[in-house]
């Protein structure tokens, strides 16, 4: 029998026994990320000693934020309580608390390896000696949007959620508009920051609802019976809202194009790769919490999942700029997850067991799966544009010989972000195409209409993924084939090994 919580008089608990430490490392770890950028600001402006120490501390903690991970396992697992601690602290309303449950676990993966990997890109992509103006400053805040991903997939408070929120939000800020002299950067982070804010006070509306169904702000289950359909749907479709600008859903996506092309490649690659799923998170945990949903709360978030998965591979097409392009196809893949998402919501609400397994399998399964693909084609974008200076694929061509590595590992991210098999992208989505045909061939309390979404959906995703496949093929002939359409494609060097 899994161990029962045990309270000290501090007003702390551990939960799991001895797999509370899980919890310890991964503060620990958060702590060292968040820090990685400390060391850099008392060097000097082109000393290289700052940035190597920077990747240093971001890779231990990473490490530790992996032993944290294992030590859960049988939290996670379900063989035991999730490790969690909660204590009181200063601020009113409130606990420090935090866990490590399924969910959160499967969030921490990518969380984890994306930031770890472009620490190290950017060290030469960024380097120092080459941005002394700013190059202190995106370590820093690097560190800091890192280290709050951990803490906001973790929290189990709604004030501490909305504190690493924050910090998330304005070290992106920070982050987007590096390069402020340019108005595009300028104009970029701007928009971010407003989009961003109008999702936090959705969160504020929607943790008040919270509090006064519970009377308490944890993120905990909510029971039966203690709100009206309204009440519910009203903190629903806030959550909805919130996490869907977040996210980059269509049509909340105004600002994720030109956040993603301004920043830094490296940071580009966060961004898209593992900050717009603690969206996807926060909609999943909202979700979880509520009790009895109704069928059409499911079927709204399939709908905007197809629509901002067609759109975004629509509109990624006519892109002429290599960083935007990439931006677009992030809100195809989060419209893809989004479809898994609501595929299982609805299997919860039409009590399909099998629908609630493939859809959300197939959206987590795809959440790594993005965060890795994604992130692969944003660090090659990066060398590419390193080498050539422009994010202009129009005056590319011919880099396949002059920069060979980077080619055939943009080409395996190309396939993968197709869903081509044999690659990581096929898998999850086979599992929501499944799910889909469940939907459609067999008898569900949703009746004709959940035969209709499930129609709507899987004619979706094979739209998504032919309109993938032009995209890509023109991408990479444009940018890696024929011959150099410019100067500085012609003189193109490979990207230096980190």
């Amino acid at each position: 029998m899994p161990p029962a919580p045990q309270d000290d008089p501090s007003g702390a608990f551990w939960v799991g026994g001895g797999s509370g430490t899980a919890v310890l490392v991964l503060l620990g770890a958060a702590c060292l990320i968040a820090l990685s950028g400390i060391p850099g600001l008392f060097l000097g402006r082109r000393s290289a000693a700052g940035e190597r120490s920077s990747a240093a501390l971001h890779l231990i903690g990473t490490a530790a934020g992996f032993v944290s991970v294992l030590l859960a396992g049988p939290g996670w697992a379900g063989t035991a309580p999730p490790p969690a601690l909660s204590f009181a602290w200063l601020l009113p309303w409130s606990r420090f608390s935090v866990a490590i449950d399924g969910l959160s676990a499967a969030f921490l993966v990518p969380m984890l390896i994306v930031p770890a990997m472009g620490s190290v890109f950017g060290l030469r992509y960024w380097r120092q000696a080459d941005h002394p103006e700013n190059g202190r400053q995106v370590r820093l805040f690097y560190g800091l949007l890192a280290a709050s991903l951990l803490l906001v997939v973790t929290a189990r408070d709604g004030i501490l959620f909305l504190i690493a929120w924050e910090v998330m939000t304005l070290s992106s800020f920070v982050l987007v508009a590096t390069e402020d002299e340019q108005a595009e950067a300028r104009n970029a982070a701007w928009v971010y920051f407003v989009a961003a804010h109008v999702a936090t006070l959705c969160l504020f509306g929607m943790f008040a609802l919270l509090g006064r169904v519970t009377g308490s702000l944890a993120l905990g289950p909510v029971a039966s019976g203690a709100a009206g359909l309204g009440t519910l749907s009203a903190i629903f479709l806030l959550a909805l809202a919130a996490f869907g600008v977040k996210a980059g859903v269509m049509p909340l996506h105004v600002w994720l194009p030109g956040a993603h092309a301004a920043a830094p490649s490296h940071v580009s690659a966060v961004m898209s790769g593992v900050v717009i799923k603690t969206g996807i998170y926060g909609l999943a945990r909202i979700a979880s919490m509520l009790p009895d949903p109704p069928v059409f709360w499911g079927s709204l978030v399939l709908v905007l999942g197809v629509v901002s998965g067609v759109l975004g591979v629509a509109f990624a097409i006519g892109q002429h700029d290599l960083k935007r392009l990439l931006a677009y196809h992030s809100i195809e893949n989060i419209g893809i997850i989004m479809i898994g998402l609501g595929l299982a919501m609805i299997g919860r609400s039409t009590r399909r067991p099998e629908l609630v397994m493939l859809g959300l399998a197939g959206a987590v399964l795809h959440v790594w799966n993005h965060a890795l693909f994604k992130s692969l084609l944003f660090l090659s974008a990066g060398s590419v544009v390193h080498a050539v200076g422009t994010r202009q694929i129009d005056r590319m061509g011919g880099l396949g010989r002059a920069m060979p590595g980077t080619s055939m590992l943009f080409l395996i991210g190309a396939v993968a972000i197709c869903g081509l098999p044999p690659l990581n992208g096929f898998v999850s989505e086979l599992l929501i195409y499944l799910g889909l045909f469940h939907m459609v061939g067999q008898e569900s309390a949703a009746g004709a209409a959940g035969a209709a979404l499930g129609a709507l959906g899987g004619g979706a995703l094979a739209m998504i993924g032919a309109l993938a496949v032009a995209c890509f093929v023109k991408v990479c002939g444009a940018v890696f084939l024929g011959n150099a359409r410019s100067d500085a494609a012609a003189r193109a060097h490979e990207a230096p090994p980190s």
